[in-house]
């Protein structure tokens, strides 16, 4: 488990892939084993108040993190107008997958235990992300996520898998328990009360990030 440790101002780092580098901000706390990549929903991106506010926490808590664009500024140029790869699920967990290989080339970050967290599309593409580098990718975390358009992949994920969702968010929730009786890894279902889809509603995101740290605290270590 890690120990908490004093957060660290995030640097900025260029993800290779085949189409271009993606964007991205790096922030690893001194002494920090573990490292949680962030898949955002449909039209955000790196700059996500939501997510940053997470990966503060995480920072704080001693875990290591990359907020990154899925998208290259080319293809987020485009989907501004066309809103046509924010809902493209195989490109966005192909990037995903590209930033865990990444990550896992680079001499400060390649030891490190790795964790996922999407919201919204992002968690299916963290799903599939995590089924197909399954000893790479130790811990899943969603929020308000749509596991559901995972699909196939859904049967093969072996990594922990926590699924959060709000108590108000009632169609999401059905979508969830849905995803998850696919599911082989025995997921979590953490439903926080009061909460709509955006966990907008006063200490619901703060009850998202104290759950997420207790998951990757437990999940995200040496056995």
């Amino acid at each position: 488990m890690n120990s908490a440790g004093a957060a660290v101002a995030p640097r900025e780092v260029l993800i290779d892939t085949g189409a271009g580098p993606l964007e991205g901000f790096l922030a690893l706390p001194s002494g920090s084993q573990s490292l949680v990549l962030f898949a955002h929903g449909s039209g955000s991106s790196r700059f996500s108040p939501r997510n940053n506010m997470v990966a503060r926490s995480l920072n704080d808590a001693g875990i290591g993190t990359l907020l990154f664009d899925l998208l290259t500024a080319d293809e987020h140029r485009v989907d501004e107008f066309t809103r046509e790869y924010r809902f493209d699920i195989e490109l966005l967990a192909r990037r995903l997958v590209e930033a865990v290989d990444w990550v896992k080339q680079q001499p400060d970050t390649r030891q490190q235990h790795l964790g996922l967290f999407g919201s919204s599309t992002g968690a299916a593409a963290a799903l599939i992300a995590a089924a197909r580098r399954p000893e790479q990718v130790a811990a899943v975390v969603s929020r308000g996520g749509r596991p559901d358009l995972a699909g196939d992949a859904l049967p093969q994920v072996e990594a922990a898998t926590l699924l959060i969702v709000g108590g108000e968010d009632f169609q999401v929730i059905e979508l969830n328990r849905a995803a998850a009786a696919r599911m082989r890894c025995d997921p979590q279902l953490q439903i926080v009360p009061g909460a709509t889809h955006l966990f907008e509603e006063p200490g619901t995101l703060e009850s998202v990030v104290t759950l997420a740290i207790d998951w990757f605290q437990q999940t995200l270590r040496d056995d």
